[in-house]
């Protein structure tokens, strides 16, 4: 018994001093240029109502949809086509071509203007991981934007489809592990979601008008880079921090599958949206960060910001009592609610390229986290270097 406590506790002390190592050494990606990005079709949320209250059609009670879209907490929202080319699209056919044409649009000069504002090109990329859930291409996306921006023909593609919401910080932790094993190379993270081509016509649920008036189109692009090639990243004066990414954490709830998600069918994507997700999030979200922290040595007073998934105004205010933070920590999620509305996987990188151009202080930890269909959460700790590191 006594040998077997020995052994743990040392497993435990190599553990913690693992992470001290990584900490001190910065083992972890860095994150060299965030950049989002949306579609030039700008429109208030009044106008937005209006017209989508005539696409969707029959049985559909336009004061409740004004009334939904208005608790929505959206001002406006960019649309990946012009508003009154809606009521022409003809089913999933033509909304997917749509999505294609534009997404591949979109992802490409989200990923031509990071690479640019982390001083690399597309050559240099060694990996990019696509993420999606608003529209389906094969080839995909990546396939597409690699041949159109001039990625290396040996470059490693990663397409990802279907955890929705949750991808952005995901797609981050994910693209980490990728780099700690590969710590001179430089991979790129793209989000494409083009939610209003999703929109239903002829289905009056209330998850369809909620979403309705929820979610925009857009995309974002992440440029990352090893720990060894991080060292050659010239720090500028004034620019956006590029934190290193410390850990990440992944968590499945039970008995979660119908929460979020979509029944695909003849029609295309409809929306599964249920009304317990504030729930979950009181439930779990503000455990699960306590662990996850901890076993960085961290409490939630260690962290000085946040970048989290804008789900909407419920699921912000049951994450600010889970995380038992006050509303300013959160005020860039909500901001970018109010602004350009839920982005799905997008959303996070957003809110993550607007906290970045923030005064952070060297040597702060940051939280991204987002949720999604599973239902499921990501956690990502970020931290911002010395100057000396």
């Amino acid at each position: 018994m006594g040998q077997a406590v020995t052994h743990a506790s040392l497993a435990d002390a190599a553990s913690s001093e693992s992470v001290a190592d990584d900490r001190r050494m910065g083992r972890g990606m860095r994150i060299a240029s965030v950049r989002g990005v949306l579609p030039e079709h700008r429109y208030a949320q009044d106008d937005i109502t209006g017209a989508f209250a005539a696409v969707i059609g029959a049985g559909v009670d336009e004061s409740v949809l004004r009334r939904l879209h208005r608790n929505s907490g959206v001002e406006a929202r960019h649309l990946a086509l012009p508003l009154e080319r809606y009521r022409d699209l003809r089913g999933f056919g033509d909304s997917n071509d749509a999505f294609i044409e534009e997404g591949v649009r979109l992802g490409a000069r989200a990923v031509t203007e990071a690479l640019k504002d982390a001083g690399l090109l597309p050559d240099d990329v060694d990996l990019i991981m696509s993420t999606t859930v608003t529209g389906l291409a094969v080839p995909s996306l990546d396939a597409r934007v690699a041949a159109q921006i001039g990625l290396r023909p040996d470059v490693i593609r990663v397409p990802t489809v279907g955890l929705g919401c949750v991808a952005g910080a995901a797609g981050i932790a994910r693209v980490n592990d990728y780099l700690r094993g590969h710590p001179h190379g430089v991979a790129v993270l793209m989000s494409v979601e083009l939610c209003s081509l999703t929109l239903q016509r002829d289905d009056a649920s209330i998850a369809n008008l909620i979403a309705s008036g929820l979610f925009g189109d857009g995309a974002a692009a992440v440029v990352a880079v090893g720990a060894d090639r991080a060292r050659d990243l010239q720090d500028r004066v004034g620019g956006p921090a590029r934190p290193e990414v410390v850990g990440s954490r992944s968590r499945l709830y039970p008995d979660s599958e119908r929460t979020m998600g979509w029944d695909v069918g003849a029609g295309g994507l409809k929306i599964v949206l249920d009304s317990n997700v504030p729930d979950l999030v009181r439930t779990y979200v503000g455990g699960d960060v306590g662990a996850f922290l901890a076993d960085h040595s961290l409490t939630g007073a260690d962290v000085e910001w946040y970048a989290s998934h804008p789900g909407g105004p419920k699921v912000l205010e049951a994450l600010q009592e889970s995380l038992g933070v006050e509303r300013a920590l959160l005020q860039l999620s909500w901001d970018s609610l109010s602004r350009i509305g839920n982005l799905s996987s997008a959303s996070v990188l957003h809110v993550l390229a607007e906290t970045l151009e923030q005064d952070l202080r060297p040597g702060s930890y940051g939280l991204m986290l987002a949720m999604g269909p599973g239902f499921c959460s990501e956690l990502v700790l970020l931290r911002i270097p010395e100057a000396a590191e």
